[in-house]
């Protein structure tokens, strides 16, 4: 394996991919704070962050940050999830110390000054705007709402127009001071890199951060229920789910496994059911989300008004039918699936760069490969009967509809299924 790890005194992990035969690298620096991790007066402030840190430091505007990296051909980008924020580069191999130097400038010396952080404000709230003109990205923050209400996790990571409204310079430097430390960071660097020159730069660049006493996080509650909104859009969009399971759960990877078997490509179940057979709809598929303590399992469907009902009970349907278990060639087709995506990312610098920094910070350790595939290779089809009986029996449904007001009313439908 090719993946190596250094520890720097300030609790820095400094993690590498080296690939041979490459001439680019992915570098960037992963942060362990994320939405969920934020005060509900404080929601949105981690993805506000995120964009303030490329508006100018010290030492560079924000033209200049991204005119050095464009300069030499590389591009940079950052994003916010629900349990961590991102920031990463990429570029040639001569050009990594400069990735590093511009991502360490902004990490530490942003400056957040009023005139940026006025102009930036407004684009987020832009970007607020354009989810809640967007069905089918809105009805996921619907359905993480409902699945864990009154929580972080339940709350969007963009936060609301208000609140965002409301961050000034002193809150969003609070709140780097406070989580973005030596020990909850870790730079990761796939393909042409060399491990000792990333640990050099890394501590030349960052060694100067503090260690602090990691945070904890407010544990996930499922709650689950209904959600549905009435709203002037051509089609009913709907997600479906269920209690999921966490990174370290024994069932982690036969969630991925069912999941892919019951809408993860188009010999799916539900593609083939809802889509092929019938024509019901465009896009239908489920996914496994999961996190440090807990995750969800659903079904996203996008509809015509008319046929809401049928496709909301043909969903039900698979997932009951599920519970009995799945075919030999439907297990051996999700895990072919699976190991193939895993080993086509293997050619991506940016893909192998995010998946060491969030192994890293999931984890606590590179996963290698071989590790991955054996797990996958070892689930049976007892044990895919037995995870789908525990998804779809053991909790309250979560349903969160958009769409005309005579096409989103389906939750007692939908749940009486699973009663």
């Amino acid at each position: 394996m090719s993946v190596d790890v250094t520890r720097l005194d300030n609790g820095m992990r400094v993690v590498t991919d080296s690939i041979e035969g490459v001439e680019s690298a992915a570098v960037g620096v992963w942060v362990d704070v994320g939405a969920r991790d934020e005060p509900a007066e404080l929601n949105g402030i981690s993805h506000l962050l995120e964009h303030m840190a490329f508006k100018g430091t010290e030492r560079r505007d924000a033209q200049a940050i991204a005119q050095e990296i464009e300069d030499v051909g590389g591009h940079v980008n950052a994003y916010t999830s629900r349990e961590h924020t991102a920031y990463y580069a990429r570029l040639l191999k001569d050009d990594v110390p400069l990735a590093v130097d511009i991502l360490a400038d902004i990490l530490q010396n942003s400056t957040f000054c009023d005139d940026e952080l006025e102009r930036e404000r407004w684009v987020v709230m832009q970007e607020i705007a354009q989810v809640y003109d967007t069905p089918d990205d809105l009805v996921f923050d619907l359905f993480q709402e409902c699945a864990f209400p009154e929580q972080a996790m339940g709350r969007s990571i963009l936060g609301t127009p208000e609140k965002v409204e409301g961050f000034n310079r002193a809150s969003l430097k609070d709140f780097m001071s406070r989580y973005y430390s030596g020990d909850s960071m870790v730079l990761a660097a796939a393909g042409a890199v060399d491990h000792d020159m990333m640990v050099d730069l890394a501590s030349r660049h960052f060694g100067g951060l503090r260690r602090s006493n990691m945070h904890s996080t407010e544990p996930v509650v499922y709650g689950g229920g209904g959600r549905e909104q009435s709203d002037d859009v051509e089609q009913v969009h709907m997600v479906v789910g269920f209690d999921g399971v966490g990174y370290e759960d024994p069932d982690y990877y036969t969630v991925q496994l069912l999941s892919n078997a019951l809408g993860g490509g188009m010999s799916s179940r539900l593609f083939q059911e809802v889509r092929e057979k019938r024509g019901l709809a465009y896009s239908i598929y489920s996914f496994g989300s999961s996190f440090i303590d807990g995750g969800l399992f659903g079904v996203y469907a996008g509809c015509a008004e008319e046929d809401a009902n049928e496709v909301g009970d043909l969903i039900a349907d698979e997932l009951v039918r599920v519970r009995q278990g799945i075919t030999g060639p439907e297990l051996e087709r999700a895990r072919t699936q699976l190991k193939a995506g895993l080993l086509m990312s293997r050619e991506s610098t940016s893909s192998r760069c995010e998946t060491a920094a969030r192994q890293m910070l999931v984890f606590g350790r590179p996963v290698p490969q071989d590790e991955v595939v054996a797990k996958l290779d070892a689930v049976d089809g007892e044990q895919v009967r037995r995870c789908a009986e525990r998804l779809f029996m053991s909790a309250r449904p979560t349903l969160a509809a958009i769409g005309p007001e005579s096409g989103v009313h389906h939750y007692d439908r939908i749940a009486g299924r699973f009663a």
